[in-house]
């Protein structure tokens, strides 16, 4: 579907003026951005977001190049989203439905499947009064369901509601089962370690690497929303591990989201470690950073200890490589422990296993007291 791409600038420090990672999404979820649109306004228009000027500007834009449908960057309220679709006639959908429609087609377990329709039935819930009239239609009267004028909206809300109470029962019911599984591990005195990181950073690479397992892996957003979870034997500390592929963070990653995918989460939550990986490549890290670590609080993992892995150094500009293999990064007012890698080439592996042999053997993983030796990748066989 050929679509116009709108962001709107309010002067908050995370705007990305280029679009880049909603192109990408729009891509992902099997769109074709034909054009990008970028407006400043000190505040959103309470009635179209981008005011009637920009509106009509962006209705002839899309006449002119055929496009079927706009999306906005920004969430947009229920009523925005009306009032913009009946002015420009066409589609219009933001940043929000876009995730959801990525999460629907790349939910794979009956976990994930429940956790995307809980997560598209509360969005849903807000937006019954969008383009459709029938929704206005009173219904009620001898042979009908529902009572005496009861309009089709109010039909709709009672069956929503019903359906989001059924799924979080179900997903109730598979945190449980999660539970039980983490109980026997703790028993059998299992080491958790969690994989995280903004989405596309690279952790099903680096899991399948660790793991020598063949966990969907690829170069697009939100390639994997599933949590993969394989044993890894360290030999420093000659036990093995238990380690989980998680879904990936994003910036503005939907409230409902959270809330809905919280089964899923809660591998980290429940984690002695975690392995925050970052795109080291990315002109952007310490935003995605700062991202991820607003997620972890948010879901309550904020203090589980971590490692930062910078992978795809191959990807880096020369002038940018680091000189050590390993050494500290400042990490919300602590000194956090770093390690530069590259998943796809497989430099920098060894460190990173000896590392986490350390934090299974409940050791320091290294004191800021001790710096590190001049930086030697090596290559895992």
């Amino acid at each position: 579907m050929r679509t116009i791409l709108v962001g709107v600038d309010l002067g908050l420090a995370n705007f990305d003026s280029a679009l880049d990672e909603l192109g990408q999404l729009a891509q992902t979820a099997g769109m074709e951005p034909v054009a990008r649109v970028v407006c400043k306004r000190r505040a959103p228009d309470a009635a179209l977001f981008i005011g009637t000027g920009k509106a009509d500007e962006i209705k002839l834009l899309a006449q002119s190049l055929g496009a079927q449908e706009l999306l906005f960057d920004q969430s947009l309220s229920p009523g925005q989203q009306r009032n913009l679709e009946r002015r420009l006639e066409m589609p219009v959908n933001d940043r929000t439905f876009l995730i959801l429609e990525i999460f629907a087609q790349r939910a794979r377990s009956h976990e994930g499947k429940l956790q995307v329709e809980l997560a598209r039935l509360q969005y849903l819930s807000t937006r019954l009064v969008r383009r459709w009239s029938h929704l206005e239609r009173q219904r009620g009267g001898i042979g009908n369901r529902g009572g005496p004028g009861e309009t089709q909206i109010e039909l709709d809300r009672r069956m929503i509601a019903a359906n989001i109470k059924r799924t979080k029962e179900q997903l109730d019911k598979v945190k449980r089962q999660r539970q039980t599984q983490r109980k026997q591990r703790d028993r059998r005195g299992a080491f958790n370690i969690s994989l995280i990181g903004y989405t596309n950073a690279g952790k099903s690479t680096l899991f399948n690497a660790l793991v020598k397992a063949r966990a969907y892996a690829a170069d697009q957003l939100f390639a994997t929303l599933d949590t993969t979870t394989r044993q890894l034997y360290l030999g420093e500390a000659e036990r093995s591990v238990s380690l989980s592929d998680t879904v990936g963070f994003i910036r503005d990653l939907p409230h409902g989201l959270v809330d809905a995918f919280q089964a899923t989460l809660q591998e980290a939550v429940d984690a002695d470690f975690l392995l925050h990986v970052v795109d080291a490549s990315n002109p952007d890290y310490m935003l995605q950073i700062e991202q991820v670590q607003r997620v972890l609080i948010e879901i309550g993992a904020d203090k589980v200890p971590q490692i930062l892995v910078f992978n795809k150094i191959d990807a880096m500009p020369v002038a940018r490589l680091p000189l050590q293999s390993t050494d500290f990064f400042e990490l919300d007012g602590q000194q956090t422990a770093r390690v530069f890698l590259s998943a796809q080439a497989g430099t920098g592996l060894a460190q990173l296993r000896s590392l986490l042999a350390r934090a299974a053997a409940g050791t320091p993983v290294f004191s800021p007291a001790h710096p590190q030796s001049p930086v030697v990748y090596e290559a895992d066989s």
